[in-house]
């Protein structure tokens, strides 16, 4: 099966950085795309950014100049590098990836177990 693992998220001033990191394990046999969302307190899950696997990237306007999305395909890694950190930008943030297995001849969405970011004001 699949699994999904975020690292890196903590706790940050107002104005600083963080770089989480999502990787991939599993029978998987092709990743579509990778990507990141979260969910803040009271508000509904949001894209926060994603990317394919050739390398196209999309970000929210909330967030697009201040984060980066990247992947290692050969470790069927994602990370996002976020910088100019905002109090709004606290929430669980979640990895996602869109991908086949070896087993399923469908593509599915998979979802990782969450990490907080808190952003102090």
């Amino acid at each position: 099966q699949v699994q999904l693992v975020e690292s890196g998220g903590g706790l940050v001033q107002a104005g600083g950085s963080l770089r989480l990191s999502c990787a991939a394990s599993g029978s998987i046999s092709s990743i579509f795309s990778m990507g990141w969302y979260r969910r803040a307190p009271g508000k509904q899950r949001e894209l926060v950014a994603v990317i394919t696997s050739g390398g196209n990237a999309n970000y929210a306007d909330s967030v697009k100049g201040r984060f980066t999305i990247s992947r290692d395909n050969a470790k069927n890694t994602v990370y996002v590098e976020m910088n100019s950190l905002k109090f709004e930008d606290t929430a669980v943030y979640y990895c996602n990836a869109n991908l086949k297995t070896w087993s399923l001849d469908r593509p599915r969405d998979y979802w990782g177990q969450g990490t907080q970011v808190t952003v102090s004001s």
